[in-house]
């Protein structure tokens, strides 16, 4: 087990100690910190100048005072106006350059891409000095991606009496939303931690900030299990600040969102970071396919409230952006299938809000048809959503394309009749146009009426995998005959989720 300092103090040189000897990641100081445009100016004009030294010449940031000053405070502006995420994702202009501010996840084979990668610097700063006027006060925490702030931390330790709500009201009560790094969208996340737990918050609103757990779960429940070789939260700094992972979170999960309020009619935007169970839920998901390739079924259990529809955009947009080692999309098209005859307005914002790179997002609601979901198919649409009712054309499309994979998303979530949703995907997805036709006839009948004897209902429950489908199914309770159908076999014969 690690020794650790039960002092406050002693937790934050655990973690620095660890993103640094461990995740490669620089110590910072906070006299690197300018308070006026909450930067690490001295790791972003490094990394400047290692990546991009003409644009770095261009903008005089070495040799000009005033254009360093005007360059500041456009990254400043820049940051306020369209989030931290966006500017890693997208870098910024300024005239008469164009900066990219981080390196993305490099492709299979790619060494080029693979050296730039690496020139990013990832570096976390303790006792932090954010305020230009109260300069007693410090953060914890804060880690930077070239001297960009993205998460900040409040660090508490119940051995001294102090525990992961006393962090969350130090938020809520001593860090002024106003100052300039706790605006809404200047950093991805803030974090507050104790030794058992992890909460975060996405906007800080003083007494209004809300944070959500970020949590394992234990035991079915809330909370964390316990950790043989550390602290129960160890996780968050050994698992999630990996600079790997912290880069595909940059990349693939924070995520600014557009939300119209129902009363008011006002556009408002909200920060999504994805909880524990999401991440890894997603994460788990991706290794399996790269690991065990297509024609795979996986069950995903996650229950009411637990951000379900964000998880399969996640879900949906990995997928799609899946490439195999000859750099070549895995999934020809990602197909999102709910069961409702209407298309889930829920389901279909959320996969469209994402602001991703892979083109719209192509929804078959009700003021389209079966001809129009062929259309997409055939037309690679990236990521598709259509219901249940519309989804046996799938089948017949499948195959006449040969040699495409398709990945196919169920959201059950809202479905009362989990079962018989399950037998639909079936018969869509059956052999012959016969059992098409004979399945139709049960069409509205309950799971409870369905005779498990009949020959029809054994044929499509126990009929083969495609080669070319991979299906993900998320559901909060599934019936027996869900989990035969998607669940991972166990050797004694029985079927369980692949994520809870």
């Amino acid at each position: 087990m690690e020794a650790t300092d039960t002092t406050e103090k002693g937790f934050e040189s655990l973690i620095v100690n660890w993103l640094v000897n461990h995740n490669g990641y620089e110590q910072g100081h906070s006299h690197d910190f300018n308070t006026e445009y909450a930067l690490d100016t001295t790791r972003l004009f490094r990394f400047l100048k290692n990546t991009q030294p003409d644009a770095v010449k261009k903008l005089q940031l070495e040799t000009n005072p005033q254009k360093t000053a005007q360059f500041l405070a456009r990254v400043r502006d820049e940051i306020t106006k369209r989030g931290i995420v966006d500017v890693l994702r997208k870098g910024i202009k300024a005239y008469p350059a164009s900066l990219i501010m981080f390196y993305m996840t490099p492709s299979v084979n790619n060494p080029a891409a693979a050296a730039l990668y690496a020139k990013n610097i990832f570096s976390v700063t303790r006792q932090l000095h954010f305020s230009p006027d109260a300069t007693k006060l410090s953060l914890d925490l804060c880690i930077f991606v070239n001297g960009l702030p993205v998460i900040t931390f409040e660090l508490k330790n119940q051995l001294t009496k102090q525990n992961v709500d006393d962090a969350v009201y130090q938020y809520q009560h001593d860090r002024n939303p106003k100052e300039l790094l706790f605006q809404f969208t200047r950093c991805m996340v803030h974090f507050a931690v104790d030794d058992a737990q992890v909460k975060f918050c996405t906007r800080l609103q003083g007494k209004e900030s809300w944070f959500l757990p970020f949590n394992k779960g234990y035991k079915d429940g809330a909370g964390n299990p316990p950790n043989p070789d550390g602290l129960m939260t160890d996780y968050l700094w050994k698992q999630i600040l990996t600079k790997d992972m912290l880069s595909r979170i940059i990349e693939n999960y924070a995520t600014l969102v557009e939300e119209k309020d129902e009363e008011t009619g006002k556009t408002r935007y909200k920060q999504i970071f994805p909880r524990y169970h999401q991440l890894t839920a997603v994460e788990n998901l991706l290794a399996d396919v790269k690991k065990n390739g297509v024609g795979n079924r996986y069950l995903i259990q996650h229950s009411a409230g637990s951000g379900k529809s964000n998880s399969i955009a996640w879900t949906a947009y990995r997928l799609a952006s899946l490439f195999n080692t000859e750099n070549k999309p895995v999934f020809a098209s990602v197909i999102v299938v709910t069961d409702r005859t209407v298309l889930d307005a829920q389901l279909q914002e959320t996969i469209s809000g994402f602001d991703h790179t892979l083109g719209a997002v192509e929804a078959i609601g009700e003021d389209k048809n079966s001809g129009d979901l062929r259309d997409a198919i055939n037309n690679g649409a990236r990521i598709i959503i259509t219901t249940l009712q519309k989804f046996p054309v799938i089948y017949t499309e499948v195959n006449k394309t040969a040699g495409k994979n398709y990945a196919v998303i169920i959201d059950e979530a809202h479905s009362s009749q989990t079962g018989t949703s399950a037998l639909k995907l079936k018969a869509a997805l059956a052999d012959t146009e016969d059992a098409l036709r004979e399945y139709a006839e049960l069409e509205g009948k309950a799971e409870d009426e369905i005779d498990p004897e009949d020959a029809l209902v054994k044929e499509l429950t126990s009929h083969g995998r495609h080669k070319n489908l991979s299906f993900f199914a998320f559901t909060a309770t599934p019936k027996a005959a869900t989990l035969e159908l998607f669940g991972t076999e166990y050797p004694d014969g029985s079927h369980h989720p692949f994520h809870i």
